[in-house]
């Protein structure tokens, strides 16, 4: 027996020594320009902490990384979801053998994804506890019996009762839930493409330790949280329970570039790269710099303001295809707007004189000189809530969205009785009072020279405005909650169908996507006719509809649809912008050989 064990040592001793050592592990560095809120997906909303969340946890669904037109796959689902004829019921199917990443919640066992997961995550939208903004998204497609169970726990004044029963979402077996809704809703499995919303959590470590569940992520996903200094940095390493998966992407036969990073990575394992390091540098200088610095791999969102010298008309610069680096460009499925809080008393409501101050408002506004001076041409004007690569959107529709004109703009002005009584200069409200905007902004150059563009056009006006600046994260907590007259942020679209834009202005998602808080009936009822249908002409007709309204009443001052242009060294390779699918680290991978010949290995 010493002697074969003697043996089976000599020939391990062996193979390590011809193998020899194991390569380092691979990390990719990148930043993010606002910081993250939290890692939760019943809590968070913006798109840095989806994207990060997207990556340690998982939905039903997924995208194929580089189908275009995009399409929808299974991710821990066997398969896509079986959907009844009339779009009111769902039956979803995980696979056996998932796993959560280990956790002390566990009691050292290894804890298999179940359909009761699903059930879990999305009751706890509903639960108040949370404060979900995402709620409205299953409001708004009225799953059967958890609006009710969420009363009752208002009213009440109690606990959420996750093990109530509901007709709209139950488990059906240890793999198999079903969604049932009161109405059709045609593209309700978009929501469960998104990990960010329906990402499975586990109902032990939520309850181990509820106050923690922002910052104690445990997902099935590729990554798991490794290091986090709020604001500043997240590391993510490779998921160790993470299942066999391989790459499996299915480009475009007309896309050179996607066909060659399918054939250089099919049946590779996934994730690739062992690391992600994500950093929090807000200003766009210092994060250029630490791209072209070789500090991080790739350059997310190069800063319109600094895009001249690096993609000169729309191409990349000489000097760095010289140096091998890529170029992504893409116009984003995404608005860039500045929002009135409807239900403010200066800016808000429906009255022939509040619709003429904001429409007023909205002509000022130069957004031609937003996409030159401050965007530096990187976005396209936009025409309504819509942007381009969405279902429901018409490249023929024109409007005043995108219109400057202060001859108009005062005369509205003039007409509703916005006027200078009392010879200062500045226009008073109809009633005499002090007419002022007080316009939310954050401390950024962006955000510093987009307060330049609207201090010229109230200006212009004869109004006065104040800038109230603070953090990304304060602002948005205080614009959920009703708090801002004017806020000028973007909207990234989560899935591909206009329902998820049009979203901003309904009524009942106040609070949530609808920061400006607008509540029109008219409105309403043509978003709820638009969901209920498939696609076909009769839904394009209520879309065209419903962002007539949006221009009409103005609830939203829409700039444009932005351009992305991310920089990436020449050892990145795999990476294209996808334009719904967050959790995207693991279909991407770092050749260590060019980074470490750049001198540029951690």
């Amino acid at each position: 027996m010493k002697t074969l064990l003697s043996a089976v040592t000599l020939s391990l001793l062996l193979a390590t020594a011809v193998a020899g050592p194991a390569p380092p592990p691979k990390v990719m560095r990148y930043a993010f320009l606002v910081a993250e809120s939290g890692f939760d997906p019943a809590q968070i909303s913006d798109v840095y902490s989806r994207i990060v969340v997207a990556n340690i946890f998982e939905a039903p669904l997924t995208y194929d990384f580089l189908a275009r037109p995009v399409r929808l796959k299974a991710a821990t689902a066997a398969a896509l979801p079986e959907i009844s004829a009339d779009f009111k019921t769902f039956t979803f199917r995980i696979r056996p053998g998932i796993f959560f990443a280990d956790d002390p919640a566990f009691g050292g066992r290894k804890r298999e994804l179940t359909a009761e997961d699903y059930v879990y995550s999305v009751k706890r939208h509903y639960d108040p506890r949370w404060k979900s903004p995402n709620l409205y998204l299953f409001e708004n497609a009225r799953i059967l019996g958890l609006t009710e169970l969420r009363a009752k726990a208002v009213a009440a004044k109690a606990p959420f009762d996750y093990d109530a029963p509901v007709e709209g979402l139950r488990a059906l077996d240890r793999y198999t839930f079903v969604v049932k809704v009161a109405e059709p809703s045609p593209r309700l499995a978009f929501t469960f493409a998104d990990a960010g919303i329906t990402g499975a959590v586990a109902r032990e470590v939520i309850e181990a330790d509820p106050d923690k569940a922002m910052e104690h992520p445990v997902g099935t996903g590729p990554y798991r949280l490794a290091q986090w200094r709020r604001s500043s940095l997240m590391v993510f390493e490779r998921n160790p329970n993470y299942r066999e998966l391989y790459y499996d992407a299915e480009p475009p036969a007309d896309d050179p570039r996607s066909q060659a990073i399918a054939t250089r990575l099919r049946g590779r394992r996934l994730p690739m790269v062992d690391r992600v390091e994500v950093h929090i540098i807000e200003e766009s200088q210092p994060r250029l710099l630490a791209f072209l610095n070789r500090e991080h791999d790739w350059l997310e969102r190069l800063p319109p303001e600094l895009t001249p010298p690096y993609v000169p008309n729309g191409q990349l610069a000489p000097h760095l295809k010289k140096q091998g680096m890529q170029l992504e460009r893409a116009i984003g499925v995404d608005i860039s707007y500045a929002y009135f809080g409807m239900e403010n008393p200066v800016v808000g409501g429906y009255t022939p004189d509040k619709v003429a101050l904001r429409r007023a408002i909205g002509l000022a506004y130069d957004v031609h000189a937003e996409i030159a001076q401050v965007r530096k041409g990187q976005a396209v004007p936009a025409q309504g809530i819509v942007p381009p690569e969405m279902a429901g959107y018409d490249p023929a529709f024109k409007s005043e969205m995108s219109e400057h004109d202060l001859g108009k703009a005062r005369a509205l002005l003039d007409l509703y009785g916005y006027v200078d009584r009392d010879g200062d200069g500045w226009r008073e409200q109809p009633d005499g009072s002090p007419l002022r905007i007080d316009f939310s902004a954050q401390p950024d150059q962006q955000s510093r020279m987009l307060q330049d563009l609207w201090q010229k056009a109230m200006n212009a006006l004869g109004i006065r405005i104040e800038f109230r600046i603070a953090k990304w994260p304060e602002n948005l907590k205080a614009s959920r909650t009703g708090k801002l007259m004017m806020w000028s942020l973007a909207w990234s679209a989560t899935m591909p169908d206009a329902s998820d834009l049009l979203g901003l202005m309904y009524g009942p998602n106040k609070g949530q996507s609808n920061h400006a808080r607008f509540d029109l009936p008219a409105y309403n009822a043509l978003y709820r006719r638009q969901a209920a249908l498939p696609d076909g002409p009769e839904r394009d007709a209520l879309i065209h509809e419903a962002k007539k309204l949006g221009v009409a009443y103005m609830p939203y001052k829409i700039a444009g649809h932005r351009i992305v242009n991310d920089l990436l060294h020449p050892w990145v390779v795999g990476y294209r912008r996808h334009p719904f699918l967050r959790g995207w680290w693991q279909y991407v991978d770092i050749d260590s050989a060019a980074q470490a010949a750049a001198g540029t290995a951690p």
